[in-house]
């Protein structure tokens, strides 16, 4: 990979659906560079990665082949990340750093504050990419208080300035349900690089992902392992331990997470494991060698149970992922907002 110092991603595309709209990536500056360097296909995740061992975990995986790491300010262990970057000696141009702007921080004079503090934790000088994190804006300083002032058309705006003033290369959007992709697209002059949701085999998603390809956004799957996170849905069998992925495994010669991997990645997303293990860090990376054929992915696609694990819109008061499989059901009663 090869980047000029504080580069932007340089790449004019139209989205199809779209097509009154020239979405500019990027705006022209001396320091810019003249084609696109893509996002890897798989990255490691770190949300909720232990701050004690997440330094290791991110310079092991560097050392081990990764080039993308994926990060952000509310995961609260950006600093340990950054570490992780510096022990493992790598060029800035060589690796992709992702991060995301929290609730609190979507005012429009927060924005470029909130990414100069991610920037400086990562210790690094620019992003590559830096996602709104929810479409959700919280009052500052009063938890999660929804503020009711700010739009994600105010937020985007002042997002945009971020590529202009050279602190990211790219911005995007995560947590979004679809008809906030379609409204963000109506308004933006830099268009969104990528959306990071929740997407795995049970949780396929599949047609607001070919919505994504569609359009021209880069789909980043968080979570790609269902709930193989211990915080996730214990009423649910776990996926390695679902009879018909330790079928696909031994099929393949590979672990179950290396299938469910390859079938993320073979769909056309963007995957971003999370371990702090080596073992399990490098497995992870090997699922780039398995190769799906047309009927294991036509098998895989009736495995989809459609049902959700990360979904803060309950103790928040608002309806997220409104138009997607399981959104937010909130209580008849509840005051809430629908997003």
């Amino acid at each position: 990979m090869i980047f000029a110092r504080n580069p932007t991603i340089a790449t004019p595309f139209v989205a199809p659906l779209f097509t009154l709209l020239l979405s500019v990536v990027s705006v022209a500056a001396e320091n810019h560079v003249s084609r696109v360097i893509d996002i890897p296909r798989i990255g490691l995740g770190t949300w909720l990665s232990d701050r004690k061992k997440v330094a290791h975990a991110v310079e092991y995986a560097l050392d081990s082949g990764y080039n993308h790491i994926d990060a952000a300010l509310i995961y609260r262990n950006e600093d340990q990340t950054g570490k992780g970057i510096a022990l493992a000696g790598v060029n800035r141009e060589d690796v992709w750093v992702t991060s995301k702007l929290w609730n609190e921080h979507h005012r429009p004079d927060q924005v470029e504050a909130a990414i100069t503090k991610s920037i400086s934790d990562l210790g690094v000088d620019y992003l590559d990419l830096y996602l709104m994190h929810w479409p959700v804006a919280f009052v500052p300083g009063e938890g999660t208080k929804i503020d009711e002032e700010t739009s994600i058309f105010d937020t985007w705006r002042a997002m945009e300035d971020l590529v202009r003033a050279n602190l990211t290369r790219a911005i995007g959007i995560s947590n979004f349900a679809k008809q906030d992709v379609e409204d963000i697209l109506e308004m933006c002059s830099i268009c969104p690089y990528a959306h990071e949701f929740e997407t795995h085999p049970y949780l396929q998603q599949q047609d607001f992902v070919d919505f994504h390809k569609e359009v021209g956004i880069k789909v980043i799957a968080y979570s790609p392992l269902a709930n193989t996170n211990p915080t996730y849905h214990s009423g649910l069998k776990p996926i390695l331990q679902d009879p018909f992925w330790k079928y696909m495994a031994d099929k393949k010669e590979a672990t179950v997470p290396q299938v469910v991997l390859a079938w993320g990645l073979q769909r056309g997303t963007v995957v971003i494991p999370k371990s702090v293990h080596e073992q399990y860090i490098k497995e992870n990376l090997e699922a780039l060698d398995i190769k799906l054929t047309e009927d294991d992915m036509k098998a895989i696609a009736e495995q989809d149970k459609k049902t959700r694990m990360n979904d803060p819109g309950k103790s928040w008061g608002v309806k997220l992922f409104a138009d997607l499989d399981d959104p937010t059901d909130l209580d008849e009663n509840a005051k809430g907002k629908e997003l």
